[in-house]
């Protein structure tokens, strides 16, 4: 009689991520988590939407009659949140999230990942900083995915990509195993200051693109700015820290072209709005939430007047949203140039 043995074949871990943050963006992407096989839970700031999701697997406010996976489960208490978390999935918006972390317990010492895309205004941290300074989270494991990511059409679980960027590779890949819907493929990175750079200032540019569509512009106007606009987030990145292949991928052009152009992205319905003569506060009642590049624009400038970095349309931006400049001005920034090489 022949046997044969055979090594057991390891089994691992179902992981316990917590998503931070009940918006349209944090809780599609817990719902991405949960296609993965993940067990997650999602902490939300209000009881009544977190005893929502959990009795209807709903979340109207932000989703409307969306029905999300039996397996999400939401809480209110961010206690409940980080308990025996292996991983923490922020998504709470850039401007309130130092007063949210502040009401928090200090971050445990596992990976954090930054959805947020944006910069603190008034310090010009980013959000990894921010992270690691306020909340208490580990800058060797905090890292940011950025990309197309325009949330109602991962809701609807469309095809698309995103990049994981974190200090070092072999944590890039281990928080990229964690996701492994169908529908969103996963890449990943070291240049967690250049895809960072990418996700917040190409909502600045959005804005820019929106309104010059606003104005009756066409396709060569928002052709030029978007190309243009990604040369500022490159030399900014660059100047920063990030490395230049970072912008010509999908956390830079990619999100850039996805941001600029679809009538899914606050920032570019914003700037829309502005387009059509509305003035900051009514445009942003239109768009209904959150468009981060409102707050970051002036970051952004100042970031890049003090490292000397030419960021003409972020500028005009900032003159516009924060200064009651004409929007005009948006697409004269493109044009009032003095010769240069491309």
């Amino acid at each position: 009689m022949i046997t044969t043995s055979f090594e057991p074949v390891p089994t691992v871990p179902t992981p316990r991520l917590a998503v931070l943050g009940a918006g349209s963006w944090g809780t599609t992407f817990a719902q991405v988590l949960a296609d993965s096989g993940a067990q997650v839970t999602l902490w939300a700031r209000r009881e009544e939407v977190a005893r929502e999701i959990r009795e209807t697997h709903r979340n109207r406010a932000y989703l409307g009659d969306h029905e999300l996976p039996d397996a999400l489960r939401a809480t209110s208490s961010i206690d409940e949140a980080l308990a025996d978390a292996d991983a923490l999935i922020i998504a709470v918006p850039a401007q309130s999230l130092r007063e949210t972390l502040g009401t928090w317990p200090t971050l445990p010492a596992v990976p954090v990942l930054s959805l947020t895309k944006g910069i603190e205004r008034g310090t010009d941290r980013r959000i990894t900083e921010l992270l690691t300074e306020a909340g208490g989270a580990d800058r060797s494991l905090t890292g940011v995915l950025s990309g197309p990511n325009l949330s109602r059409e991962i809701l609807e679980r469309r095809p698309c990509g995103s990049v994981i960027a974190c200090p070092d590779a072999a944590l890039a890949a281990r928080v990229a195993s964690w996701i492994t819907a169908p529908y969103l493929r996963v890449y990943t990175s070291t240049d967690v200051v250049g895809v960072e750079i990418a996700g917040a200032v190409k909502n600045v540019i959005a804005i820019a693109v929106g309104a010059a569509t606003g104005l009756g512009h066409g396709h060569n106007t928002t052709a030029s700015l978007i190309t243009r606009g990604l040369a500022e987030i490159t030399r900014l990145g660059e100047a920063l820290g990030g490395r230049r292949e970072t912008f010509a991928g999908l956390a830079g052009m990619g999100d850039l072209v996805a941001t600029c152009s679809s009538p899914l992205s606050r920032n570019h319905r914003l700037g829309l709005a502005l387009g059509r003569g509305l003035d900051v506060a009514a445009a942003a009642a239109e768009v209904g939430q959150t468009a981060e590049g409102v707050a970051t624009a002036r970051a952004v400038a100042e970031i890049a007047e003090r490292l000397g970095v030419d960021m003409p349309i972020t500028r005009a931006v900032v003159e516009v949203v924060d200064h009651g400049a004409q929007i005009d001005d948006v697409t004269a920034a493109l044009l009032a140039r003095s010769v240069r090489p491309e």
